[in-house]
């Protein structure tokens, strides 16, 4: 990330970046409701241990030296904890669904409700409501999220970021593998960077591009509206444009069940947990048929454009992303354009367990690199 480059080399003291976080977020927050709490104290110390740090001469230890970084909730600290030790500053907790909130997806920061960037009257998407809208409006580069059903997601494709699932499952019970760590970001190199710092051990094979890749506008089985349907479709022409995938036909289309029910059934102590496990299982079974086939799963990220704050009523925004959940494949959102109402839609990519590195590579070529 070109801030932590800056940091290491002594062009920027990460006093001074963090400063000119916290001085965007005192700025912007009152109308945006991003946060929750903001540290102020407690970041400019912590920028100031990276400052001494690096004038040791442990500035090659940092690989995010000095990036201002936001944490999902009052609680994330801890799951931050490999990005801080990599030398991020946590500036402060994002906003997340309040107390009393339904399954809907909007944010509560210290300043009200949390609000979708590009229209007050909508929703960011959530629950790391917080996180998509402190990135999309450049307040850090950097957010932690956790995605249960889409958390990241759909945030990051409402406020159009990008936003990533890591890969769950082995050796995890049922509730606790349907939530994956993840992260908002303004790039996919900004991304890299977070999921280098998360599993130094690194991100897993990458396949020469472009990669081979199959396009599903539901999955076989959600009713999606046809404008994120083309938004994404668009995007997927652009990646072909790139030289980032070229589209394969599958054997049979893919035709998962619905995991709407299973996904509930395994939230819940007090269901049985038989038929979820079934669902899962069959799924698990069609998606490995398809990934044998071509290694990326292309779709859109949510069925709608961002919904009013009063909520969607019975339509669920994580109808493409929970199967995913569910099976524990890592997931991207990525930008893919506006629509009518002017707020961003996503493009949702799907790879194989352990397979972060191809969705990343995919979004970096697709970018033409970058990073924050």
């Amino acid at each position: 990330m070109e801030t932590a480059a800056a940091v290491r080399s002594g062009r920027l003291r990460a006093v001074d970046a963090v400063a000119a976080a916290l001085a965007r977020i005192k700025a912007a927050d009152a109308s945006l409701g991003a946060f929750l709490e903001v540290w102020e104290e407690d970041a400019a110390r912590r920028a100031a241990e990276v400052d001494a740090r690096v004038a040791a001469g442990a500035g090659g230890r940092l690989p995010l030296a000095g990036v201002p970084l936001a944490v999902k909730g009052r609680s994330g600290l801890r799951a931050a904890a490999p990005l801080l030790a990599a030398g991020c500053v946590a500036v402060g907790a994002t906003a997340v669904p309040g107390p009393g909130t339904g399954w809907q997806t909007w944010g509560r920061g210290a300043h009200g409700r949390t609000v979708n960037p590009w229209r007050a009257d909508r929703t960011p998407g959530g629950s790391s409501a917080g996180a998509a809208a402190a990135v999309a409006t450049g307040l850090v580069a950097l957010a932690t999220g956790a995605d249960g059903a889409g958390s990241v997601r759909v945030p990051a494709a409402w406020c159009g970021v990008l936003g990533l699932k890591l890969t769950t499952g082995a050796g995890r019970t049922d509730r606790a593998r349907l939530t994956a760590p993840g992260v908002l970001a303004r790039t996919a190199a900004d991304a890299a960077a977070y999921r280098r710092a998360m599993a130094p051990d690194g991100p897993g094979p990458v396949p020469a591009l472009p990669v081979p890749a199959v396009w599903s506008a539901d999955l076989g089985f959600a009713a999606p509206d046809d404008e994120p349907v083309a938004l994404a479709r668009t995007a997927v022409e652009d990646l072909v444009a790139a030289g980032a995938v070229r589209l394969v036909r599958p054997p049979r289309p893919l035709r998962l069940l619905d995991p709407g029910p299973a996904w509930l059934a395994l939230r819940s102590p007090d269901a049985d947990h038989g038929p979820a496990r079934r669902t899962r299982a069959e799924n698990d079974r069609r998606l490995a048929e398809l990934f044998a086939t071509a290694p990326l799963l292309l779709t859109p990220t949510a069925p709608t454009a961002p919904h009013g704050h009063e909520g969607p009523g019975d339509r669920y925004s994580t109808a493409l992303t929970w199967a995913f959940n569910l099976s524990g494949h890592p997931a991207l959102s990525l930008p893919a354009g506006f629509g009518a109402d002017g707020c961003p839609a996503g493009l949702q990519l799907v790879a194989p367990h352990g397979g972060e590195g191809l969705l990343l590579a995919v979004a970096e070529a697709a970018a033409g690199g970058g990073g924050g």
